[in-house]
């Protein structure tokens, strides 16, 4: 099978070229000509530059695939250009799912997020059936990912052979931006974490999220969606792992969240109007925190058989990665 995947120099991308190349399929990437391709390097792929904005770049990309793996998105917590995510996430994706359509691929998996799914207003876990209300879908990102998604489902419904994976907060080796996540990681070995925010996370091995995107390929459901992660923790119960493995002390003073807010608007106020650098303190980021975004993975587990390697394993590999790749 020769499939097309798009964001392959990047974090679950890279993973997931790896997995595809592992499961023997001809594998094509789609990347922008500014792309860091360190991720790629000696991997058996064609490579064609294009653009999420650039339809013709879109039309010869999936020509001859029979697959494609949509991984790609603009993913931060800030843009000095708010509308680049809606440009690059809803437009782009459904422009190339249109060029995937006309070209007729056979098969689609769609690399959604977690911010689309919704968490119970009661509290409880966030499940495939729940949407965001408003007040959860928190700053461009979520925003744009929820609106990409609710055009992918409509397509779903209009015929288009898609399946929807929605990843928890991966970690693991290659993060090399890194995600928000990996920040988190890398700053903690740095020693720059002094204080918290309790909130709630998710957490899954990247490589575990690559084998959710290979699995939904073969037999997930055309419209459904998946949620590919593992195990729930508190962020202090994270603190105490990385504590463990690392031998950093962990933070031992938690910070109010309505402490921290206004903090974080000044600082996305003084990143919009004066430095237009990211803020330190996202506003998205501690918005995000306010809940505990936990999440039953059972649907995954039992329809595509998920892995579930141990999060502390996960969490080995990327403090091994991330020094060795010098970010300590």
């Amino acid at each position: 099978m020769k499939v097309l995947i798009t964001g392959s120099s990047g974090f679950i991308g890279a993973a997931v070229t790896r997995a595809v190349i592992a499961k023997g399929d001809e594998v094509r990437v789609l990347v922008r000509p500014n792309s860091n391709l360190r991720n790629l390097g000696g991997l058996p792929v064609e490579t064609v530059q294009g653009d999420l904005q650039d339809p013709p770049s879109l039309k010869k990309a999936v020509a001859g695939c029979q697959g494609v793996y949509h991984v790609a998105a603009h993913y931060a917590l800030w843009d000095k250009n708010p509308k680049t995510f809606y440009q690059v996430n809803v437009e782009g994706t459904t422009q190339l799912f249109r060029a995937a359509e006309d070209a007729g691929v056979e098969r689609i998996v769609y690399t959604s997020t977690i911010g689309a799914i919704g968490l119970p207003a009661d509290g409880g876990l966030g499940r495939e059936e729940l949407f965001p209300s408003e007040a959860q879908l928190s700053g461009d990102y979520k925003r744009s990912k929820f609106l990409a998604e609710q055009e992918v489902l409509k397509m779903a419904q209009q015929g288009l052979p898609v399946v929807i994976v929605n990843p928890t907060a991966p970690i693991g080796e290659r993060d090399i931006k890194p995600t928000p996540t990996g920040q988190i990681i890398v700053d903690f070995m740095n020693g720059r974490m002094f204080a918290y925010i309790e909130t709630g996370m998710n957490l899954i091995d990247v490589e575990d999220v690559a084998m959710g995107h290979v699995r939904a390929m073969e037999r997930g459901r055309i419209g459904e969606r998946y949620i590919l992660g593992n195990k729930n923790l508190m962020f202090r119960e994270i603190c105490q792992m990385l504590s463990r493995l690392t031998g950093v002390r962990a933070p031992r003073i938690r910070l109010p969240w309505r402490l921290i807010l206004p903090l974080a608007h000044m600082n996305t106020w003084m990143a919009n109007l004066v430095t237009h650098k990211t803020p330190r303190i996202p506003l998205e980021g501690v918005r995000m925190a306010k809940y505990r975004m936990h999440y039953d993975c059972t649907k995954a587990l039992k329809e595509l058989d998920l892995p579930q390697t141990p999060v502390e394993t996960a969490l080995k590999k990327a403090i091994e990665w991330f020094r060795q790749n010098q970010y300590v």
